[in-house]
C-alpha cells in the first residue's frame, strides 16, 4: 500500500478534528444562550482548562495503551459532551459540554502527532499532519453553512454522527512501528511497516525496519520522566525551540480574535451589507488556506512558512490596532470612517491566512519530530498543558484588557508576539523538511544548531549538550528512515 493510499483509506481519522472548531459555534443556537452573556469569558475559559486536563491525561496513556487505543480512546469523553449538548437547558451543563469537547480534543491532537510522526515516511510527513488542519476547517464551515438553517438540537444530532463514523473507520487503522518495536513485537512491527510503506521488496523492508528499531532502542536506553525531561541536557534544545513557538504562536491572540471574531466585527462597524456573509468568508477561506499549507509544507519547509506567517501577521494585527485607534482614540468621525469598516474583517482573513499557513499549523506537529521516542509522550502532553494555561490566561485577559486600555491596545500587543515569533523562529528553529526522526535528533544533538538562511549556511551555539556525547555518537551511525 503507497503513502497516498494509506491517507485516502484512513482519512476518516482527520474529520474528528471539525469537532475542536464547531464546538463554539454550536453554542450560539443555544436557547439559553442570552442569559450567560455575563459569562463568555468563563466559558470561552474552559476550553483551554479542558485542554489542559486532557493532555496531562494523554501521558499517562499513550505509553500504557498504544497510540490507536488512545485515539479510540478519546471519543468517549466527544461523545458524552454531545449528547448532552442536545438536552442542554441549564448553563451548567453547557459548560460541562465545552469541557468534555476540549477534554477529548486534548487528547486526540496529543496522541495524533505523535501517530503521524511514527507512521509517514519523512516526505509526506509534514502533509500528512497538516491534512488534519483542513478538515479542521471543513468542520467549521460545515457548521457555519448549516447552523443558520438547522435548530440547535438538530446540529448537534448530526455532530454526534462523527465521533460515532469514527469510532468505527478507526477501529480498523493499525498501530505504529515505533510502538510495537518499543513493546518488543518486532513481528508485529515487521507487518504494519508493511502496510504503511507499501515495500514488497524484503531486503529493503528489512533494512528500514532494523534502522528504526536502532533509533527505538537509542532512546529507550535513557530515562523517560518529567524530571530527566527538563534536566538532560540533550532535550534542552527541543524544549527551548516547542516552548518559544507555543508561547508566540498563543500570544499572536489567534484563537481569541477568532472566538470573539463576531464582536470584533460589530465594534469595528462592518457594513450591514457584510453581516449575512462574512463567517461563511470566514470558513471557506480558512478551510482552502488549510489545503495550501498541507501542500507547501513539505516543499517550502517548516522554517519559511514560520517566519513569513509571523511577519505578515504582525503587519495585519497592526493595521487593524490603528484602524481601531483611530476609531475609539483619536475618535475619527463616524461617517469618514465608515467607507473602512470592511477592514477589520479584512485584515483578521489575512490574519487567518497567514496564520494557518504558518505557525498555527506547524506548532501542533513539530513537537512530535523534535522529541525522541522515550520523552515524545511527556512532551507532547506538557505542551499541551502549556497550551491550556496561555490558553486560558488570553481568554480571560483579552476583556479586561480591552475595557482598561483599549481593544487597539489588544492588537498591538498580538503584534509584539507575532514579530518576536518571527525573529525568534529566524535564529532559532531548525528546518526538519525530508529529515527522518533520527536525523532530527542528530541535529539537535549537536552544539551547533545548523539553520539555512538565504544567504547560505549559518551556525548558532545554543548550548554545549555535555552529557550526549557517546549519544551523538551512536546516532552518527543512523542514516535516513
Amino acid at each position: 500500500m503507497s503513502n497516498i493510499s494509506f491517507i485516502n483509506k484512513y482519512v476518516i481519522l482527520f474529520v474528528l478534528n471539525c469537532y475542536r472548531q464547531n464546538k463554539w459555534r454550536v453554542t450560539e443556537k443555544c436557547s439559553i444562550w442570552p442569559h450567560l452573556v455575563t459569562e463568555i469569558s468563563w466559558m470561552l475559559g474552559l476550553n483551554p482548562i479542558g485542554f489542559l486536563i486532557g493532555s496531562f491525561t494523554a501521558r499517562f496513556v499513550i505509553d500504557k495503551f498504544g497510540r490507536r487505543y488512545t485515539l479510540l480512546a478519546s471519543m468517549v469523553p466527544v461523545v458524552v459532551g454531545t449528547v448532552i449538548a442536545v438536552s442542554v437547558t441549564i448553563g451548567w451543563m453547557l459548560m460541562m459540554t465545552q469541557f468534555l469537547w476540549s477534554f477529548g480534543t486534548a487528547i486526540l491532537c496529543t496522541v495524533q502527532g505523535i501517530y503521524f510522526a511514527e507512521i509517514a515516511d519523512k516526505d509526506i510527513r509534514g502533509t500528512l499532519s497538516l491534512s488534519t488542519r483542513y478538515m479542521f476547517n471543513l468542520g467549521n464551515l460545515l457548521v457555519i453553512g448549516a447552523g443558520p438553517f438547522i435548530s440547535y438540537q438538530t446540529l448537534n444530532l448530526c455532530l454526534l454522527f462523527i465521533p460515532l463514523t469514527f469510532l468505527i473507520a478507526s477501529f480498523w487503522i493499525p498501530e505504529t512501528p515505533y510502538y510495537y518495536l518499543k513493546e518488543d513485537k518486532v513481528n508485529e512491527a515487521r507487518k504494519v511497516l508493511m502496510q504503511l510503506r507499501g515495500i514488497k521488496d524484503e531486503k529493503e523492508l528489512d533494512s528500514q525496519l532494523a534502522l528504526i528499531e536502532m533509533n527505538v532502542k537509542e532512546d529507550m536506553t535513557r530515562s523517560s520522566s518529567v524530571k530527566q525531561l527538563f534536566s538532560g541536557a540533550k532535550y534542552r534544545k527541543a524544549i527551548m525551540i516547542v516552548s518559544g513557538l507555543k508561547i508566540t504562536s498563543i500570544f499572536t491572540g489567534t484563537v481569541t480574535i477568532r472566538q470573539y471574531f463576531g464582536r470584533i466585527l460589530q465594534e469595528g462597524r462592518i457594513p450591514k451589507e457584510m453581516e449575512g456573509t462574512v463567517f461563511i468568508v470566514f470558513g471557506a477561506v480558512g478551510f482552502l488556506t488549510a489545503i495550501v499549507a498541507s501542500v507547501l509544507v513539505d516543499r517550502l519547509g517548516r522554517r519559511p512558512l514560520l517566519i513569513g506567517s509571523y511577519i505578515v501577521t504582525g503587519v495585519c494585527l497592526a493595521a487593524i490596532g490603528i484602524y481601531f485607534f483611530l476609531q475609539d482614540a483619536v475618535l475619527v468621525d463616524s461617517a469618514a470612517m465608515s467607507p473602512y469598516g470592511y477592514l477589520p474583517f479584512i485584515g483578521i482573513l489575512l490574519v487567518t491566512v497567514s496564520s494557518t499557513i504558518g505557525f498555527n499549523s506547524i506548532v501542533n506537529f513539530m513537537p512530535a519530530e523534535l522529541f525522541p521516542l522515550n520523552v515524545k509522550a511527556i512532551a507532547m502532553s506538557l505542551n499541551g498543558i502549556l497550551s491550556g494555561v496561555l490558553g486560558f490566561a488570553i481568554a480571560k485577559s483579552y476583556q479586561d484588557i480591552k475595557d482598561l486600555c483599549g481593544i487597539y491596545t489588544v492588537f498591538w500587543i498580538f503584534t509584539v508576539f507575532s514579530c518576536a515569533g518571527g525573529v525568534f523562529c529566524y535564529y532559532l528553529v531548525p528546518e526538519t523538511k525530508g529529515k527522518g526522526l533520527a536525523e532530527i535528533q542528530e541535529m539537535l544533538q549537536s552544539p551547533w544548531l545548523e539553520l539555512r538562511t538565504y544567504d547560505g549556511t549559518a551556525k548558532f551555539n545554543i548550548g554545549d549538550n555535555k552529557d550526549s556525547e557517546e549519544e551523538r555518537a551512536s546516532l552518527t551511525e543512523v542514516t535516513k528512515i
